[in-house]
């Protein structure tokens, strides 16, 4: 595995990094419908072009197997390869952009289980709770710190 900063978004890029969004989502989002992940993923090239840190995983063929966006000391967005995830790419992306920032706080999906728990164990705690998504959703964030 290579942990890699992207500083050249071109359209291939996000366009390969959406897919593995998409993929990785259908896979811990089960919370969504159809609908709903078609219509969130009409933004995520934007969010891609936007965020002002990505870092990519890639695998020993360059391909990209997760990546992770910080803005200050937020992680806006983690995904991983459904067949990459508990092989330690979500951890190794979180140790590598913490090792360049101060990144103490995310906000995670209450109802993906797997990523509040991960982030439980990479020293996280709750502090706040809202019953809605930042979209008006019945789907709870939970916005986490480090302790």
């Amino acid at each position: 595995m290579q942990i890699i900063d992207v500083t050249d978004r071109t359209q291939a890029v996000v366009f390969e990094l959406t897919n593995l969004w998409e993929q990785s989502v259908r896979a811990t989002h089960d919370f969504l419908s159809e609908q709903e992940i078609a219509e969130i993923k009409k933004y995520v090239p934007q969010a891609l072009r936007q965020v002002p840190h990505l870092t990519v995983a890639t695998d020993n063929s360059g391909t990209p197997v997760g990546f992770i966006g910080t803005s200050g000391s937020r992680i806006e967005m983690l995904f991983v390869a459904p067949e990459m995830r508990s092989k330690g790419i979500g951890k190794a992306l979180l140790q590598y952009v913490s090792a360049s920032g101060n990144i103490t706080e995310v906000t995670v999906n209450e109802q993906n289980p797997r990523a509040v728990g991960f982030y439980a164990h990479m020293g996280f705690k709750t502090y706040k709770r809202t019953p809605l998504d930042e979209q008006g959703h019945p789907y709870p964030l939970l916005y986490m710190r480090l302790s």
